[in-house]
């Protein structure tokens, strides 16, 4: 059930500092690679011609610039000037899954920092941008508000969000306890709302991909974005013994026998797999696909990304940074 989001107070220095620092790291550091007033990620939705540019395969053929390409013997396409105002409602997956993080974030923090990138990047010109927060107690609405003031608000709602308690490993399972990502796609769509960018941050862990169908609605009429947060101890194991895991979604718990090469080599199998499965499902889609990991500089992935586009080589066909596995964490791991 999707609820709107509670009114936060402003007043917790912890957030605000941490709300600030995003700010900052955004607007220092990717403001100004990426160039232009919307969304330098990706080129904008829109009816007016910009520049050409050579075909790439999966390009739109709809967009073949044909006195270019007869002028250059080269297949050529235009791209098109993002409308005026453009919207952008962004999907986060604050599930329990994402409360975990062996590198320099915890993926919670990763999804939240990912958020706030496509937001300062589009927060200007009267552009609005709202959220759905998937959590494991269902599904909060952010609405959707203009400028940099809202998107603070915006930041400063995920911020506030509860965590999963951790501190009850033992709890008895319950597998109706994992969040459906499918379902909360489907909160994309309601209300219909304007054509603009649709993006969806999450870690892709279920082996179920009942969203894919969902969010191939969602790209008939929006531009989509996927944000995959992969850490590194989901697509391999390291080799320390008989290691207790836990399903941080629903609670599930079993021993895992690293000490054996053959069930690393078999896990690290399988999360490669699983990551392969993710990508395809997404250039199904349509959508274009970045991810970013917890053990590596995110901005500079982001700005690859970015420049990829630009060259025409859309994420969704450039191969994927990482690929993970399935979302189990360490007993012992805690939320940093």
């Amino acid at each position: 059930m999707t609820t709107p989001a509670a009114a936060t107070p402003g007043s917790d220095p912890a957030v605000e500092r941490t709300l600030r620092r995003l700010e900052l790291t955004v607007l220092r550091r990717l403001d100004g690679m990426l160039l232009g007033d919307h969304l330098g990620l990706l080129p904008g939705q829109g009816s007016e011609k910009a520049e050409s540019r050579e075909y790439s395969v999966g390009d739109d053929v709809r967009r073949m610039d044909w006195a270019v390409t007869a002028r250059t013997t080269v297949p050529h396409v235009h791209d098109l000037i993002a409308d005026r105002e453009l919207e952008t409602w962004a999907l986060v997956d604050l599930s329990a899954s994402s409360e975990f993080g062996s590198g320099a974030w915890e993926k919670r923090d990763l999804a939240v920092a990912a958020t706030a990138a496509v937001g300062f990047l589009t927060a200007r010109t009267g552009n609005r941008m709202g959220a759905v927060a998937l959590t494991q107690a269902g599904t909060r609405l952010i609405p959707a508000r203009p400028g940099r003031d809202g998107l603070r608000a915006l930041l400063r709602s995920l911020l506030t969000l509860p965590r999963t308690a951790h501190d009850r490993p033992h709890r008895r399972p319950d597998p109706a306890a994992a969040t459906d990502l499918a379902a909360a796609v489907q909160g994309l769509l309601r209300p219909p709302r304007r054509r603009g960018l649709a993006v969806v941050i999450s870690d892709f862990q279920s082996t179920d991909l009942g969203w894919e169908r969902p969010l191939r609605v969602v790209a008939a009429r929006h531009q989509v974005l996927a944000i995959e947060i992969v850490d590194p101890l989901e697509l391999a194991l390291p080799a320390v013994g008989l290691l207790p895991v836990v399903d941080a979604e629903t609670g599930a718990m079993l021993e895992v026998p690293t000490s054996s090469r053959k069930f690393r080599q078999r896990y690290a199998a399988a999360a490669a797999a699983h990551r392969r499965e993710v990508s395809l499902a997404l250039r199904r889609v349509g959508a274009d696909h970045l991810v970013l990991r917890t053990d590596s500089d995110w901005l500079v992935d982001i700005v690859r990304f970015a420049s990829a586009n630009r060259r025409g080589r859309g994420a969704g066909r450039r191969a994927p940074v990482g690929r993970g596995g399935p979302a189990v964490r360490p007993a012992q791991a805690g939320t940093r």
